[in-house]
């Protein structure tokens, strides 16, 4: 299974997604891309409090609003993970750091959080979070998921919420996730996948890839490519988007052909996922 993206045009959709999540941290959240509650006009607070709907965990009312409004994911992989105290967690993607400081929470004082972004104004506003909130178990790294900053079977849990998506290279991010665990290990994502063919304007939008849109694998093949990692006992719970935020999300994207896109027919082919699969 190839990815069918050379590498000139792997640095243009790294540069386009860098430079789409460095902007969304400095502009009101109606206008930050992939999070799936972030896409209607909202002010800050409405944002803060949709973004709650996702997660299961009430620890995330206790966090920040102003932490928690810099949200652009679509699931809770941290309750998805069941984490117990003591545990390393990586978190790939991990923007703002709002996984990572529930994760801080569940593994306790005796576990290690390490939250992984290819985006230097992330970091930096994920390291300001981090000061605000006082986790002394948390931590920041500079990086790409594909090429992780991270030893060798050294994390008991990798997370992720609506970032491989955004990967050219999924298998490798599998790979790197399947290296960096111990054995026993898991993995547990939030992603968007599809279920058969997109149109091409989509694939082919630098915006639509910043979005989460165009970079979506179908979900056999993303299943398939974690088998080919190594993982075993792979499962994937689908969770459906409706048709209203799909069209919220259309009238505000900054892409000329997003017009042209029906938002009835995207809704049966885009879903959000519970992924989860284990290191033997």
């Amino acid at each position: 299974m190839t990815t069918g993206i050379s590498s000139s045009d792997d640095i243009t959709i790294k540069k386009a997604v860098r430079e789409h999540y460095s902007k969304a941290i400095k502009v009101q959240p109606e206008k930050r891309g992939c999070n799936s509650t972030s896409c209607c006009g909202e002010s800050s607070a409405e944002t803060a409090a949709k973004t709650q709907q996702l997660y299961e965990d009430p620890a995330f009312s206790d966090l920040p609003e102003d932490v928690t409004e810099i949200a652009f994911g679509c699931g809770d992989p941290v309750t998805l993970a069941s984490l117990a105290p003591g545990q390393t967690v990586l978190d790939l993607g991990s923007g703002g750091g709002i996984d990572c400081f529930l994760a801080g929470k569940k593994v306790g004082e005796t576990g290690h959080v390490i939250g992984v972004d290819m985006t230097p104004d992330m970091i930096d506003r994920a390291r300001a979070n981090l000061v605000k909130i006082g986790a002394k178990n948390v931590e920041f790294r500079l990086g790409e998921i594909e090429h992780l900053p991270v030893e060798d079977a050294t994390v008991d849990v990798v997370i992720s919420n609506c970032v491989i998506n955004l990967s050219t290279d999924k298998p490798q991010v599998f790979r790197e996730m399947f290296r960096v665990l111990k054995p026993g290990g898991r993995m547990a994502v939030s992603d968007i996948v599809t279920d058969g063919e997109i149109p091409e304007e989509i694939r082919d939008s630098m915006t639509s890839w910043a979005e989460c849109v165009a970079g979506a694998w179908d979900a056999k093949d993303y299943i398939a490519s974690i088998h080919a990692a190594g993982f075993s006992n792979v499962k994937v719970l689908p969770v459906y988007m409706n048709e209203e935020l799909i069209s919220d999300t259309l009238k505000e994207s900054s892409d000329p052909n997003a017009a042209n896109w029906n938002a009835e027919d995207l809704q049966k082919k885009f879903f959000s996922a519970k992924i989860t699969a284990e290191k033997n």
